[in-house]
């Protein structure tokens, strides 16, 4: 009985994660496709308003709501996939102690 307990528990932890994960997913395709979708109506826009090409692509309407919402899109990713995504997990610094006396060790040996 303890043990269907335990493998239930890992499936909804499982299932909660995927989740998750696939929530990150359709907000980053959201993302880029309202984003573009936005930067064509304000470049199209201000071409109506006789700004030249230069000008209408270096407007910083037309990468703001980039800016802002990838700020909210990255803590999202934080939150789904945190600092373990970078590297810096628990075991990170035990890890790069191992490397670093692994390399000495083998300077020594030649």
């Amino acid at each position: 009985m303890d043990n269907k307990f335990i493998q239930e528990q890992n499936y909804m932890r499982a299932k909660k994660r995927v989740k998750a994960i696939k929530g990150f997913y359709i907000h980053a395709i959201v993302y880029v496709l309202v984003n573009i979708f936005l930067s064509g109506i304000i470049i199209f826009g201000l071409l109506q308003s006789n700004y030249s090409i230069t000008d209408a692509f270096s407007n910083f309407g037309v990468y703001s709501t980039w800016i802002f919402w990838g700020i909210g899109i990255f803590f999202h990713w934080m939150g789904v996939f945190g600092f373990k995504s970078l590297g810096f997990d628990k075991n990170w610094e035990e890890r790069k102690i191992q490397a670093y006396l692994e390399k000495e060790e083998e300077k020594r040996r030649f």
